[in-house]
């Protein structure tokens, strides 16, 4: 089954997502860095306090102690790493001279640079790039790898470069579609294709191998 077939059909059931949530790029990137290892609703309480206390600024991030911001982003879990994370991905981003200098780049130079920060790995990467800087790439999480793995569409060994440039070649560069798509994967992985899968309820159950060997 096409790739972009998948696409079309969690469209017509869940349609638009709206995602990400987030009212300036760099509260976006700062959510792809504290949503590693957590839920989004732990995210969404870090990124109140930070609103609350008047701290989601990159230059008031780096003055503020360690201690206070910890307290901060506890919501988040491992408070602790990520505070040491946000911390060095904002000392970052303001040495390069913040938003619109990075936007300026290439998106494979761009990525490169993004990778090279210490915490950054390829899917939060891929979520500043795709969300943040609204560029081309597409985002492979557990749940695209989950539902595209019982599909039989994805091979659950392969790397996630492999399952990125296989949604890129597919789908060609459209960033509107990339981030519906990956929203839509979101969504239909929480409430369906569970780790503990509820196929009776599924929209893809009829072109899906784990279903159909599961019904034997």
């Amino acid at each position: 089954m096409p790739i972009k077939s998948i696409f079309n059909i969690l469209f017509k059931v869940y349609g638009k997502q709206n995602w990400w949530p987030g009212e300036t790029p760099f509260e976006i990137m700062v959510g792809a860095i504290l949503t590693q290892n957590t839920s989004w609703n732990n995210v969404e309480k870090a990124i109140d306090n930070l609103v609350f206390h008047d701290c989601l600024d990159a230059e008031k991030i780096i003055r503020i102690h360690e201690d206070q911001l910890a307290v901060l982003l506890k919501p988040s879990g491992y408070f602790n790493l990520k505070t040491k994370r946000i911390k060095n991905y904002c000392r970052w981003y303001l040495d390069q001279g913040g938003y619109h200098c990075l936007a300026a780049r290439d998106t494979g130079q761009l990525r490169i640079d993004l990778l090279s920060i210490n915490g950054i790995g390829p899917e939060t990467a891929d979520d500043i790039m795709l969300y943040a800087f609204e560029r081309p790439v597409f985002v492979i999480d557990a749940y695209t790898r989950r539902l595209f793995s019982r599909l039989g569409l994805v091979d659950g060994t392969a790397s996630y470069e492999q399952i990125r440039k296989l949604f890129e070649g597919k789908l060609g560069e459209d960033v509107a579609l990339y981030n519906e798509f990956h929203a839509l994967i979101v969504r239909h992985a929480k409430l369906v294709c569970k780790k503990q899968p509820e196929c009776h309820q599924c929209c893809l159950v009829k072109k899906c191998d784990y279903a159909i060997e599961n019904a034997k």
